[in-house]
C-alpha cells in the first residue's frame, strides 16, 4: 500500500449558497490528491503524458459524510492498495481541520496509449516507483 497526504484550503469559489463546498468540487480534490501522490513518488502526470500514456477515469464513487466550509484546511489522504496493471484504483479520505472524516471516494483510471487510443499496461516507471511499498519483508 502507498499513501500520501496533501493539504488544500477551501476557496470561496468552491462553496455554494449554503456555504458548503459544492459537491462538484470533490472530483477536483481527488485529482489534486492523486496528482500530488504521483509527484511524491518523484514523477509527474505530465511525464506520463509526454511518454505517450494518458490516464482517463473509468469510474468514480463519492460519499459525503460532513460538509466542508470556506477557508478550512482539508487533508486529502490518497491511497493505492495494489500495484496497478491495466488499471489503477485510488482511494480518498478527506479530513477537516479537526481531523474528522468528511468525505470518502474512489476513482479507477486506466492506462491508454495516446497514439493508438488503446488500453495498455501500467508504465514501468510508475510500477518501479510503487513496487517498494508493496514488497513484503
Amino acid at each position: 500500500m502507498y499513501q500520501f497526504d496533501t493539504t488544500i484550503r477551501v476557496l470561496y469559489a468552491d462553496t455554494d449558497i449554503m456555504g458548503f463546498v459544492y459537491y462538484g468540487n470533490y472530483p477536483k480534490y481527488y485529482e489534486i490528491g492523486r496528482t500530488e501522490m504521483i509527484r511524491s513518488l518523484g514523477m509527474a502526470y505530465s511525464t506520463l503524458e509526454q511518454d505517450g500514456v494518458a490516464m482517463p477515469v473509468k469510474d468514480m464513487s463519492c460519499n459525503f459524510i460532513k460538509p466542508a466550509h470556506y477557508d478550512q484546511l482539508l487533508t486529502i489522504r490518497t491511497r493505492v492498495d495494489e500495484l496497478p496493471q491495466a488499471r489503477i484504483k485510488f482511494h480518498y479520505e478527506i479530513y477537516n481541520e479537526k481531523q474528522e472524516l468528511i468525505n470518502r471516494g474512489e476513482t479507477t483510471l486506466f492506462f491508454l496509449d495516446k497514439s493508438s487510443n488503446r488500453p495498455v499496461r501500467a508504465p514501468k516507471k510508475l510500477i518501479e516507483k510503487l513496487k517498494p511499498y508493496f514488497e513484503q519483508d
